[in-house]
């Protein structure tokens, strides 16, 4: 059974950091793709990035890049996203996710395993 666990949200001033770590388990880690989505309330699960099961690849969305990080460790089973210059519209649940391919995508439909969430509040 695979497992996702997200951790590291909690509560930043606007224009603070934080760091997001997502542990796998129970799947060949290094396989796959990784994504990270969030969903603010009352709002759809939106994509925030995505990096390639090697980690060569990676591809943001418009609302993060610049701002956005993400990385793994493979040998660490671990993905990370680092948010930097954080601003209240972050503010949203974080997800964690792992594609049924190789290569990153967008697309919620091509992720099969999700973590529970992790908060991330931005104050102004």
């Amino acid at each position: 059974q695979v497992q996702l666990v997200e951790s590291g949200g909690g509560l930043v001033q606007a224009g603070g950091s934080l760091r997001l770590s997502c542990a796998a388990s129970g799947r060949t880690f290094s396989s796959y793709a990784m994504g990270w989505f969030r969903q603010a309330p009352g709002k759809e699960r939106e994509f925030v990035g995505t990096i390639s099961a090697s980690g060569g690849s990676t591809y943001y969305a418009d609302s993060v890049k610049g701002r956005f990080r993400i990385s793994r460790d493979n040998a660490k089973n671990t993905v990370y996203l680092q948010m930097n210059n954080l601003k209240p519209e972050d503010t949203a649940v974080y997800y964690c996710a792992s594609a049924t391919t190789p290569l990153g995508t967008v697309l919620r439909m091509n992720y099969n395993y999700w973590g529970q969430g992790t908060q991330v509040t931005v104050s102004s």
